[in-house]
């Protein structure tokens, strides 16, 4: 070792210093720990600096190629300046619950057993999505070896759970329970909730022949079943809602024309730091680092020009499509014109691919309400006249509804009635297309329309 290697290994092994005299430096302690607790504190960075011994200026200025990363999170950052948007706090969406996470909570404050919460969640497993549960009790009992009056009463517990409804076993159960939680399953809306077939053909004559109960009680069950929630677990969704923001607006213009424009806040947003990119160019680099640099600014300006392509293309169509369905803007929804995305493509010089590509969940904010592009390609339905001119499909099916709507209880229109009213307005259509229409808009044959408004009148006489 060095002779000063071996100081330094005496240093380390040297005895520690002598306790202080208690009569002196215990003393000088203590007036000390006495003066600096009722001292002034001061806080100004001159005063720190002198007691620490050290400066409290910025070691480390800022320099072009050193950048501050800001905080890792997904949220706006609370160190902001003072110009940038505050958070808001509907912008910071909860978790929702879903069907599983609800029930779950309730199996916990229902006060089972061990034993009767281990049913529980066996039973728990098999609802679907419409808060129903397909059970085949002798074979679950026989599974988890109990008895299947025991997974009869669990059940009978589960169901008293919120919302009523849940953990039934058909629409029947799951409507008598709702209108058990209610007081109002009485023997004659039991027996009305028992035969849903006749009740949904409106047959009111069987009903009344089933039940002994008059027309006006039987209309007042059929609005109180209306009333209820059929698929009670659809009230949970995994899904998170999400606001839709609309790409295009249209609006008036001065002239009587539209003003088409685009939605800032739906177009992606791509910010390219030029006078960085201009400050680092005009240094020396290797070859790699400058073929680095230039890639980047390639990708930079591709990704630009791209998106400012695809938000014209959105232009373009937008505008092809407000052209083509003047009438439906200014005249509503029986105006609308039968239009293919071939049209639209042929109109503005693109393949049709491209124009359903760029119309899928698109959106624009009109006159008339919030629309998807999706929604003006509409099939066309030919003329009565033959004269070529066609009429939309969703037009048409606005037109049987207008018309079941204005219909009364002694003269209630058949599939063929609005056939031939149709006819009488120029569009040729065929029955089974008018049927596959009412169905679709869930409306009720004209034998279930006409017992419904009968049985409505007679209340109301």
């Amino acid at each position: 070792l060095s002779a000063e290697g071996a100081r330094d290994a005496d240093a380390d092994t040297e005895a520690p210093p002598p306790k202080p005299d208690s009569g002196t430096s215990a003393a000088t302690d203590n007036d000390t720990d006495t003066e600096w607790e009722n001292g002034p504190l001061t806080a100004d960075a001159s005063s720190i600096a002198d007691t620490l011994d050290a400066s409290l200026e910025n070691v480390f200025p800022d320099e072009p190629g050193r950048r501050d990363p800001g905080p890792q999170t997904s949220l706006p950052s609370s160190r902001q300046s003072s110009d940038a948007e505050p958070i808001q706090l509907e912008d910071i969406a909860a978790k929702p619950v879903t069907l599983r996470d609800h029930v779950t909570d309730q199996i916990a404050s229902l006060g089972f057993s061990i034993r009767e919460r281990a049913l529980a969640g066996e039973i728990a497993d098999t609802l679907d999505e419409r808060g129903y549960v397909e059970l085949d009790l002798p074979t679950m009992a026989e599974r988890l070896n109990c008895a299947v009056d025991e997974l009869e009463a669990v059940l009978a517990k589960l169901q008293t759970m919120e919302p009523a409804g849940l953990f039934a076993r058909d629409l029947s159960e799951c409507l008598s329970l709702q209108l058990a939680r209610k007081d109002r399953l009485d023997p004659a809306m039991a027996a009305v909730v028992g035969r849903l077939d006749l009740l949904a053909n409106r047959d009111f004559k069987a009903l009344k022949r089933l039940t002994g109960q008059s027309e006006d009680d039987l209309f007042d069950c059929l609005n109180e079943i209306r009333s209820l929630v059929p698929h009670p677990g659809r009230g949970f969704d995994d899904v998170q809602t999400v606001n839709i923001v609309h790409d295009v607006t249209i609006r008036t213009a001065d002239d009587g024309g539209w003003h088409i424009e685009l939605n800032p806040d739906a177009l992606p947003r791509v910010l390219f730091d030029r006078e960085y990119h201009t400050h680092i160019s005009g240094k020396a680099m290797s070859r790699d680092e400058r073929d680095f640099v230039q890639q980047c600014y390639q990708d930079a300006t591709w990704l630009e020009r791209s998106l400012d392509q695809r938000a014209n293309t959105i232009l373009k169509v937008a505008t092809e499509i407000v052209k083509r369905q003047d009438g439906f803007f200014t005249k509503g929804i029986a105006h609308l014109r039968p239009m293919t995305m071939k049209v639209i493509a042929d109109a503005i010089d693109m393949h049709e691919s491209t124009v359903s590509r760029v119309s899928a969940n698109k959106f624009m904010l009109t006159p008339m309400g919030m629309f998807e592009f999706r929604f003006f390609f509409s099939g066309g339905i030919a003329a009565a006249d033959n004269d070529g001119e066609q009429h939309a499909a969703e037009s048409v099916r606005q037109r049987i509804r207008q018309l079941i709507d204005a219909e009364r209880a002694e003269r209630v229109l058949s599939d063929d009635a609005i056939v031939d009213a149709l006819h009488g307005e120029g569009i040729e259509i065929a029955r089974r297309t008018v049927a596959k229409y009412r169905e679709g808009m869930h409306i009720p044959s004209s034998v279930q329309r006409r017992r419904e408004k009968r049985a409505a009148l007679k209340r109301s006489a």
